[in-house]
Parts: structure tokens; sequence; C-alpha cells
């Protein structure tokens, strides 16, 4: 696998392949010297284009377990606010010797036009491209799913017959996007739940059922998974809704509708979270919250990309050691 660039460039054994192999970084964190030398000598780099915390954080620590070197690169402060481009920024990097570049870019696109370009011969993982996807972000959220639903069981399992409400600003969330292809993939039956205004022309290129009610979708689908999903106000220029108590009122994850929830219903969000908004603090700090867990999964997950597109099958998971 050279590059992670799309959800839906991966079949479901991509995808098995991929979380299987997460299981084996997760381990790699339960021991006492948490490294590997699978990627000794390799160069990452952490392109930033946007801010962020969590993703940049989890793919250093990815990077760096895996005995990486990290250079990490924000936009702010360097030649790209003097309007640098994408190509010249990419070709200084190769010629400092980048071996893989994960790339988050407000262009929808971007990091395939990094890869497919001939820019460079770097390895590049799409940490979140404007609108468009984050795959890291749904792998993690579909390694947590496993391992909830599969408990020690789930090597090998894909995710046939769970039933996953996405819901919120389903309109600006790459997350949504790249949850839909790759859980479809898995096999699992997906819901967007969402006011008309917080949804994408064309929602059926998806394959996934469309309901515009929560309550109502809760009441349809009984769901093994609720993932609330963040109201993305900075890529807002018009209103979307009455207001922040409106939309609380009709699509958050209020107290009230958590309490009606089965017990066995997982709570999910990929951070970070209004709380008050989009999910009450009775949900999100619930035992039947994985918040925090999709942190941890996060970086066992990106171990596994970063593997897999800069190692390939050459040293094995372990790099060789025991």
């Amino acid at each position: 696998m050279k590059h992670l660039l799309s959800t839906s460039d991966l079949t479901r054994d991509d995808a098995i392949r991929i979380l299987d192999i997460a299981e084996d970084m997760a381990a790699v964190s339960t021991r006492e010297v948490r490294k590997l030398p699978t990627l000794r000598g390799i160069t990452v780099v952490n392109l930033f284009f946007e801010d962020s915390t969590r993703t940049r954080i989890s793919f250093e620590a990815a990077a760096k377990r895996l005995s990486a070197d990290v250079i990490n690169f924000a936009a702010k402060g360097s030649s790209v606010s003097k309007g640098e481009s994408l190509k010249d920024t990419a070709q200084t990097l190769a010629a400092m010797g980048a071996d893989g570049i994960v790339i988050r870019h407000p262009a929808s696109g971007a990091p395939r036009v990094l890869a497919e370009s001939g820019w460079v011969d770097a390895g590049v993982v799409n940490a979140g491209d404007g609108t468009h996807e984050h795959p890291t972000q749904a792998l993690l959220d579909a390694f947590t799913m496993r391992r909830r639903i599969h408990g020690t069981a789930s090597r090998g399992r894909d995710l046939a017959g769970v039933k996953v409400l996405i819901v919120g600003d389903i309109l600006h969330s790459r997350v949504a996007r790249s949850n839909a292809w790759l859980l479809k993939t898995l096999g699992a039956d997906v819901t967007f739940v969402a006011p008309p205004t917080l949804l994408p022309n064309g929602v059926g290129v998806f394959g996934v059922d469309v309901d515009y009610d929560l309550d109502a979708a809760l009441a349809r689908v009984t769901p093994d998974v609720v993932m609330m999903l963040r109201i993305q106000q900075e890529r807002m220029n018009e209103a979307f809704f009455p207001n922040g108590r409106e939309y609380s009122r009709a699509w958050g994850l209020t107290a009230e509708r958590f309490r009606r929830l089965p017990e066995s219903t997982l709570v999910m969000h990929p951070g970070p979270m209004n709380r008050g908004l989009e999910i009450s603090d009775e949900a999100a700090d619930s035992p039947q919250s994985t918040v925090l867990e999709q942190v941890t999964n996060g970086v066992a997950v990106r171990m596994a990309v970063l593997y897999l597109t800069l190692a390939g099958e050459s040293a094995g998971p372990n790099g060789g050691a025991e």
C-alpha cells in the first residue's frame, strides 16, 4: 500500500488487514518499551496546512513508536504564508529526503494531487482534506467499534450487521464521508441523520439511509453505535439552523435522549466536542462513550497505516524484533 488517500479505495480485506495490524500495534503500547525498530532510518513529515491537535500529535506519536524520524511542518509561519505553492513545498520536502508525508489541507483532493503528481516519491497519507475525507479517523472509529462489539475475538472480523447512526453536520464532515465508505465496506448498516440544510447534495452516492428526525431514527433503527459530529462553525458562512438551542433540542444527544438508548449502544464523537450543543455531558462521560478510547486507538491505527505505506511486507509489524 503506497498511499492512503480515501477509505473508498479500500477493499474489505484491505480494511481488515489494517485493523488486524493495528491490534499488533496496540499490543506494543502495553509493553515496558513502547517502541519498534520498523521505520528506523525513515523520515516522516507531518505537513499540516490546517490547525490540528489530536491528529498531528497522534501521527507524531505513531511515527516515533515505529522509530521514524519526524519533521513537523505547520503552514503558519512558513513559506506557505508567503505564497509558496503545494508543489514547491512538496519538492522542498522531497529534496530534504522525506520518505512519507502526512498531509492535512483545506482543499479537497490535495493529498491525491500530491500522491499522483510525481512531485514526490514519498508515501502520502491523507490526514484530512477540506470537507472531503479523513480516512485514518474512520479506521480508528471502526477499530474502536470492532473492539467494543467483538472484544478479544475481533481479529479478522468485520462489522456486518452493526447499525450505526451518524448524526449532525454531515455537509462539512470529512469524518462522516470516510466513515460512510468504510463502514459500508465492512458490512455495517449506516444512517445519516441531520437537518436537510446539513446534508450534501447527492447524498445518495454514499448508499446509506437518510433521516431528518433523530427521535424517529433512534426508534426505527435501535442503533449499536451513535456517532455525533461536531458542528463546524468555522466552515459555515451562512445560517444552517436557527440557533444552538434549537439544534440541540432537535438533533443533539441530550441527556434525555441518551437515557433512552440501550445500555449496549456505543456513543462516539471524533472530537473536539461542543458539549451542550451536539452532545450532553451525561452522554460524553458515560461508560458507553468511546471518546477517549478513540484517541488512544488512533495511535495504533496510524502506526499500522505508516507501517503499511512505508515498510510494506519487508520488515513485518515488529520490524524483525521479538
